[in-house]
């Protein structure tokens, strides 16, 4: 009996034992979660004035002489570090642009090899590419008209010959000289765009339910376009029946884009430039109907065909005509 109860009491033990260390831990979760709930009655207790305090106190702590946190001291350490840090940021990146700078040139672009040959545009432009009008409602196609008129100003005869020079036809005008060295620029004249200039007909053509459409290439610093053969222009039906469009009248000459007009030296340089036009007067195109037309440049290394591109070396747009 004494055996079994002396054993009883030492299995009593061993398991008071192991119980310790779990009573231990719940001792100190329990005092966590107490100290927990005083902290969050404390914190309850506190009044709007007691947290304006505290918060002056972090702004400026007169005892400790803190203004948030930080000394006088510590304040100028830092601000002078970051001072020191985006001076440095500063003087690096003005030193990378410097770098840059040096070697490009202001008058030649480095790189062209992704815009030669030029793309195409037309005027007027106002609302996409298609032209959409009523003959016999004029507030429909005096925009047109109002866009064609400011665009031509700078063609003006009496402009292009007090600012620019006669030059022979049918070969470029190279100029030599330094680079920064100021270009003359050759005579384009509004009046060579004979029936499509807007002196004889102001409305070219829009009031009689034939307009013009002024089509010009794209600037390219250099370019020599044709290889010594001006560049022409044809027009022609996108999709559908071809009869839509029966005649097309261009100008001036033929529609070709004369090579006096090229190589183009950049506008720093070319200042009084004006880009070569070629007018197409749609003297007979379907009426009461959507009629899109492509306009493709021809010439000596000319591309016209990328699929992918339909402003390179052409052109698309809509004519809608009403009667």
């Amino acid at each position: 009996m004494e055996m079994n109860a002396t054993s009883g009491g030492a299995e009593g033990q061993r398991e008071i034992y192991h119980l310790k260390p779990e009573n231990k831990d719940e001792e100190r979760a329990q005092h966590s979660e107490d100290e927990q709930e005083k902290r969050k009655e404390k914190m309850g207790k506190k009044t709007l004035a007691d947290v304006i305090q505290e918060m002056k106190t972090f702004l400026w702590n007169s005892e400790k002489r803190e203004c948030m946190g930080r000394t006088a001291q510590s304040w100028g350490l830092i601000l002078l570090f970051y001072l020191i840090l985006y001076m440095f940021l500063a003087g690096m990146f003005s030193f990378c642009m410097y770098g840059l700078l040096l070697t490009l040139s202001p008058y030649t672009p480095t790189y062209r090899d992704r815009v030669s040959p030029p793309g195409v545009m037309i005027r007027p432009y106002l609302h996409g590419f298609t032209i959409a009008f009523n003959v016999s409602e004029p507030s429909t196609w005096t925009p047109y008209v109002n866009s064609m008129h400011h665009f031509l100003q700078a063609y003006d005869d009496n402009i292009q010959e007090e600012k620019n020079i006669e030059c022979p036809a049918g070969q470029y005008f190279v100029q030599d000289g330094a680079e920064s060295e100021e270009r003359k620029a050759c005579q384009f004249k509004r009046s060579q765009l004979q029936n499509c200039s807007g002196i004889g007909d102001p409305t070219f053509g829009y009031s009689t339910g034939r307009p013009c459409i002024l089509l010009k290439m794209n600037r390219i610093v250099g370019y020599r376009p044709g290889y010594g053969t001006p560049v022409s222009v044809n027009c022609a039906i996108q999709k559908g029946n071809e009869s839509a469009l029966k005649s097309v009248d261009f100008y001036p000459g033929n529609g070709t884009f004369d090579l006096m007009y090229y190589p183009y030296y950049g506008k720093l340089t070319h200042v009084n430039y004006t880009s070569p036009l070629v007018a197409l007067h749609f003297t007979d195109v379907k009426k009461n109907d959507f009629v899109p037309i492509q306009c493709r440049l021809n010439g000596e290394g000319i591309v016209n065909d990328v699929a992918n591109d339909r402003f390179l070396g052409r052109i698309t747009f809509t004519l809608s005509i009403r009667m």
